[in-house]
């Protein structure tokens, strides 16, 4: 696990009740207790397909979803927490991003004025096998 958790992003691959999948990038955290996490925007589709298939896949990518010919991806069950149920994932996020997880939540807010609160939420992933 800790070899997922060194990469600097992961592409996620969420899937939707058809079974049809979602990949996106995500960084990537290990939270120090057998699981890894990463935040996102509570009200995101990643959110609202992980509420509906837990199921997901996770493999390391570049920054945009790109992975190598030979890598093999990793089954997890994910769980979003809110609130402070979310603050070890967020934690862990900045203290290994640091700046940077600042100024993308900056340009997030900018990006997100007039479309709702954007709470960040933590999602927890558990790894299959």
């Amino acid at each position: 696990m800790t070899e997922l958790g060194a990469e600097t992003y992961v592409r996620l691959t969420t899937f939707t009740r058809d079974g049809r999948p979602k990949p996106t990038p995500v960084w990537i955290a290990d939270l120090g207790d057998g699981t890894l996490g990463f935040t996102t925007a509570v009200d995101s589709w990643k959110v609202k397909r992980i509420h509906n298939t837990p199921s997901v896949e996770l493999v390391p990518s570049d920054s945009r979803g790109n992975v190598d010919a030979d890598a093999t991806p990793v089954s997890a069950i994910a769980e979003v927490r809110i609130g402070n149920a979310a603050a070890p994932v967020v934690a862990a996020i900045k203290g290994k991003y640091g700046w940077q997880y600042t100024a993308i939540g900056i340009v997030e807010r900018v990006r997100r004025l007039g479309r709702g609160r954007g709470e960040t939420c933590g999602v927890v992933l558990t790894l299959e096998g």
